[in-house]
């Protein structure tokens, strides 16, 4: 704490010992002052402007440090000023001490907080900046809440100071009201209970709902606004149209029909979305075909010869396409036909709120759930059009095997194809822009990818970037800039992964003015509703990220805000997401890494477990990587989780359930795993952090104890 909060505090803390060292507290009693409200009225009478000033500056010193006695003098304003003066003395007075009472606690103690708390609160927080007014405004209403905390409690947030002062003095003018009229009939209270008669607790009741009812008739009106411009049907079709049929469109699709809503899916190329045809489903199965290849170049260490593997590259591929074939059917139109969907193949065009052409024919529906997903993203670099290039969508057509691979992007799929391609036997170069692979992982995690990248035949170029493409006699070349000197790369193929573009144009909602963020993806609010209340965005689309199990989750959230929202509406809970980088080994992740709890100034203690000393990742040759916990200081609470190991998702999945239901560390130590199981390695970790926060104290008691015992 610096020398102007020690300041502040100690002068704060001088103020309230003298309070209640000079017991100042009894002279704002209801008894004395129903004594001295003659004598006091009589003083008034004599000296207006003196006392009332006075007044306003102990009624300010009082609210601004929280001392009790603020009730009494409300009262009192109302018996010594009448009713309109000792309204305006007590709203100003009140709305000025409580402002000051807020910008201590900002000043002493906001940083402090917000540093220690930070990720717990940044719902809070963000709640706070949307709709503070609002939830002031409806404390405020209700006097019996007690305001002292309010006004400490808000401090702590990043209220606007200027949107406290005006929102209090509004809230509270009713409430003051109320006492101050009371106060006038001071002589006849016997105690402050008796202001709380059924008919005033029943005018703070409705004090209270007012705003509950205020927010509906005001959310009525923008809707009204929103809607003006559109005939609404008097009937519909259907009670949801899907447009997409990735993984957010058929969840959102499959839990509608499932609580019986009739539902037209919409999809114009294939069922199952990227996932399925050029993204999750296609890249593992050609990362199993690269880990077999692996497999097969190690088995010596097993004690079991082998020759070279003789890759078939051609059979990769069609065992590919084979296992896509296979899975096919889960999402395919036939089952969601016999689940109840009504899928239809073409291209959807939103034409209001409430209606959707498709093939020519026109669906009204009381909700819209655009799932229209992203496509790579490809960059406008000089030259990119003169070569062949490849993104995650067309590498699935390849029939010939390139000998030499450039791939651009160091995010988990370029990881992911360039490990995979290179075990295979291409020539595969990776470039990234940015110091590390794996940009949002942590140093360690992504250093140790990076290390068996290198190791599986992956040449790495980090902190560099494509200029340029062209030709020449030698044949595709790219043009790589690194301090600011060139490198002429030559290739095959290059593979663009940068990441992905939402899919917001050619289906309507440039007419419906519908808003796109800064990242590009339609903006959706906690609810998944965009400007328009009953259209949904999930998914890519919507972001912010982009996962499969992102895209089902959100589908839950939209589906059923959409067809109940009417009766109940889920804000999306986006705090126990796991991701996993499929790379050998894997990365995979759940909640806060030490780069986030940094930038967000979380303070957090790691227990890390080497994977090198589990018995079963040694038995199988798989003893490489880690698991790194992050808690709050001496506090079992799992805040993040980073594992980087074989089978890393899998292990992930023990952690994921505790940080969902609120388990700490001990109760994962307290968990029978069997032996010898890679599962052990989530125990060991629990194990790790129980050693660094034993109670030393208390065992120094009980070893003497001990040792009494043994005399």
């Amino acid at each position: 704490m610096n020398t102007k909060k020690i300041v502040v505090a100690s002068a704060i803390v001088a103020l309230i010992i003298a309070w209640f060292a000079f017991d100042l507290g009894s002279l704002l009693t209801l008894e004395n002052a129903k004594v001295q409200q003659a004598q006091l009225a009589d003083f008034i009478a004599a000296n207006p402007v003196k006392s009332s000033l006075s007044f306003f500056l102990i009624y300010i010193a009082v609210t601004a440090l929280s001392l009790p006695g603020a009730a009494i003098m409300t009262l009192l304003a109302g018996a010594l000023f009448g009713f309109v003066w000792g309204l305006v003395i007590v709203s100003f007075a009140s709305t000025i001490g409580a402002t000051l009472a807020f910008l201590f606690s900002r000043f002493l103690l906001r940083d402090w907080v917000q540093q220690r708390f930070g990720d717990r609160l940044s719902a809070i927080n963000q709640g706070i900046e949307k709709e503070g007014n609002f939830y002031l405004f409806t404390l405020r209403l209700i006097p019996v809440f007690p305001f002292f905390m309010v006004n400490l409690l808000l401090g702590l947030t990043p209220f606007k100071t200027f949107n406290f002062y005006w929102v209090s003095q509004l809230g509270m003018l009713a409430g003051t009201a109320v006492y101050v009229n009371a106060g006038t009939q001071l002589a006849e209270i016997e105690t402050l209970s008796g202001i709380i008669s059924a008919p005033i607790l029943l005018s703070f009741v409705l004090l209270g709902i007012f705003p509950l009812i205020a927010k509906s008739i005001i959310n009525r009106v923008k809707a009204q606004a929103v809607y003006q411009r559109w005939q609404k049907p008097k009937s519909f079709d259907t009670n949801m149209v899907v447009i997409g049929a990735g993984s957010g469109g058929l969840v959102s699709a499959y839990i509608a029909a499932a609580v019986k809503a009739k539902v037209t899916l919409i999809e114009r190329h294939k069922m199952g979305g990227d996932c399925l045809n050029t993204g999750c489903v296609p890249s593992k199965a050609l990362i199993r075909a690269a880990h077999t290849v692996k497999e097969i170049n190690r088995a010596g260490q097993f004690g079991i010869e082998s020759q070279q593997p003789n890759v078939d590259f051609s059979a990769v591929m069609a065992r590919v396409h084979n296992v896509i074939a296979n899975i096919e059917p889960h999402d395919s139109v036939e089952r969601y036909t016999s689940l109840g969907v009504d899928c239809v193949t073409g291209d959807a065009n939103i034409l209001s709120p409430w209606e959707v052409e498709v093939n020519g024919k026109t669906i009204t529906t009381q909700n819209i759930v655009i799932a229209t997903g992203a496509r790579p993203l490809v960059p406008a670099i000089p030259g990119l059009d003169q070569v062949e290039f490849l993104t995650s969508d067309t590498i699935w057509s390849l029939k010939t095997q390139p000998k030499r691979l450039l791939v651009l992007g160091g995010g988990p799929i370029g990881c992911e194809l360039a490990q995979s391609f290179s075990l295979l036997g291409t020539d595969v170069t990776l470039v990234e822009m940015a110091p590390q692979i794996l940009i949002r992982e942590d140093s360690d995690a992504a250093s140790l990818a990076a290390e068996h990248l290198v190791k599986d035949g992956v040449k790495l170029l980090t902190s560099q970037k494509a200029d340029q493409f062209g030709r020449d006699d030698d044949g595709q070349y790219a043009i790589l800039i690194h301090d600011g000197k060139q490198e002429k790369v030559y290739f095959d193929k290059v593979l663009l992964a940068l990441g992905r573009t939402a899919n917001v144009r050619g289906f309507g909602l440039e007419s419906l003015g519908i808003d796109v963020n800064e990242r590009g993806t339609v903006d959706v609010n906690d609810y998944l509703q965009t400007k328009y209340p009953n259209i949904f965005a999930v998914g890519d689309v919507a972001g912010p990220f982009q996962l499969t199990h992102a895209a089902a989750h959100q589908a839950w959230y939209a589906a059923v805000n959409g067809l109940f929202g009417q009766f109940k509406k889920f804000k999306t809970d986006y705090r126990v997401l796991p991701a996993v980088t499929y790379t050998a080994p894997e990365v995979a992740r759940v909640g806060l890494n030490e780069k986030e709890a940094i930038a967000r100034g979380i303070e957090y203690q790691v227990a890390t477990y080497g994977i090198d000393d589990l018995d079963r990742a040694i038995t199988d040759g798989d003893d490489v990587g880690f698991i790194k916990v992050l808690t709050p200081k001496n506090k079992d609470t799992i805040l993040g989780v980073t594992i980087v190991g074989a089978k890393a998702g899998d292990l992930l999945a023990e952690f994921t359930l505790a940080m969902k239901h609120g388990l700490g560390l001990n109760k994962i130590l307290g968990t029978i795993h069997p032996y010898p199981t890679m599962s052990e390695a989530v125990k060991y970790t629990a194990g790790v952090w129980k050693k660094a926060n034993a109670p030393e104290k208390l065992l120094a008691w009980v070893a003497r104890y001990h040792e009494w015992r043994r005399q």
